[in-house]
């Protein structure tokens, strides 16, 4: 055995029982409910719970003192495989696939994907706020941006795959994945616009340089398609490299697979926001972020759009988006009014406030009358119940796996 042979056993032991939660009857009943809703046939809500080492608690949970392969390579992968495990205990609609994937070495990284850094003020305290601290602080700072173009260290990725299926790959499949760092935040604009030029300067900026912020959306569009094309014409997409922020499953599109060999946009999912748009009025959202995202959503199969903003007020102005099938409805939005507009024409994911939900005590009453009120208000529509961005659970996991349960109670009786 390998020096790192104990890292190794590890990840065996932990690759087996994940191989034998992915082979369940489950995850293929959950594959046809996904694909149903997503395709917009009636079918019961879906119920989903996630979260990621982002937030505060899950952070903690599986940090790296929690882990037990030394190597990092290694402990990434003990990590997911942790994570995917415990995932399971909760027995929501989340698919855990048949294989594990090792990201290959695509150049870029979060809010690196213009080649200046995208600063904030640093975090004072743990879980605390953060200001922008942003590179372009005059226009002529434009001239510094480098869109990174889409490239893929191919030595390093051959390394990587080769220690991964040396460790689990008789267990695993290997899935390499090699989709562009131009997909989700970091193509829908708003993202790295904030990190450019500052959350409040934009909102400035559109009175005061509407012309020269029309020019640098534009260079940002066009920088996020030619990522986009090159990835496309490497046959670098396949139908693991897209996202919905849900299941990417529905019967317009083929199903996930692994190594599924090179697919164009068009067979794909794609995932659009404007977060730092929520306090935007419609008008200037449409004028200033979404006519920039409509030639990049558009290349696409099918689009969702929306993460934590409000758009309540903005749906007619996301008719515009001709392949819109999945429409997010944030903890602040208008359930009510967003149901009458959207009707049965998009899927409603809804994301119930995760602090009235699980993270301050674990009140069922208040649950259930925020679930049935959310349900009522959107009866005979299209609707996905999801749980994200959970901070903490005041050091009760089992509270995901009861809320699950809790909210299919209520939630089964509208399908």
């Amino acid at each position: 055995m390998t020096d790192n042979g104990s890292d190794v056993k590890v990840l065996r032991h932990l690759a087996k029982h994940y191989a034998e939660i992915a082979a369940k009857d489950v995850q293929q009943e959950r594959r046809r409910l996904w694909s149903r809703l997503n395709s917009l046939k009636p079918v019961r809500p879906t119920v989903l719970a996630t979260y990621g080492t982002h937030n505060l608690r899950c952070g903690k949970m599986f940090s790296d003192h929690a882990m037990h392969c030394r190597d990092p390579f290694y402990r990434g992968h003990e990590r997911w495989l942790r994570m995917e495990i415990f995932r399971d205990s909760i027995g929501d609609d989340y698919i855990q696939e048949p294989w594990i994937t090792q990201r290959a070495a695509v150049v870029g990284a979060w809010r690196g994907v213009f080649g200046v850094e995208e600063a904030n003020t640093g975090v004072p305290e743990e879980g605390g706020a953060w200001q922008f601290d942003p590179p372009i602080k005059d226009w002529a700072d434009v001239a510094k941006l480098r869109p990174v173009p889409h490239s893929i260290d191919e030595a390093k990725t051959a390394r990587h795959v080769a220690r991964l299926q040396d460790a689990v790959g008789d267990t695993l499949p290997v899935n390499v994945e090699r989709g562009p760092v131009w997909q989700g935040f970091m193509a829908d604009l708003s993202t790295d616009l904030a990190g450019l030029r500052g959350l409040s300067q934009i909102m400035v900026d559109m009175y005061e340089s509407p012309a020269e912020l029309h020019s640098l959306l534009g260079f940002m569009r066009d920088a996020v398609l030619r990522g986009q094309e090159a990835a496309e014409a490497a046959g670098d997409f396949q139908l693991t490299a897209q996202g919905n922020q849900e299941m990417t499953y529905c019967e317009e599109l083929e199903w996930p697979r692994a190594n599924s060999g090179p697919r164009k946009r068009k067979d794909l999912w794609c995932h659009s926001a404007a977060q730092e748009f929520t306090l935007i009025s419609p008008k200037m959202h449409d004028e200033f972020l979404l006519q920039y995202q409509l030639p990049v959503i558009r290349e696409f199969g099918l689009a969702a759009y929306g993460c934590c903003e409000d758009l309540t007020r903005k749906i007619d102005m996301l008719r515009q988006v001709p392949n819109l099938r999945t429409v997010s409805i944030a903890p602040r939005a208008d359930m009510r009014k967003c149901a009458e507009q959207i009707g049965k024409d998009y899927v409603m994911s809804w994301r119930p406030s995760p602090a009235d939900m699980v993270c301050y005590g674990f009140d069922e009453a208040r649950i259930r009358r925020i679930i049935r009120d959310g349900m009522e208000a959107a009866k005979g529509c299209v609707v996905a119940v999801h749980l994200k961005d959970v901070e903490t659970v005041q050091g009760e996991p089992g509270r995901l796996a009861a809320w699950v349960k809790l909210v299919r109670s209520i939630t089964d009786s509208y399908a």
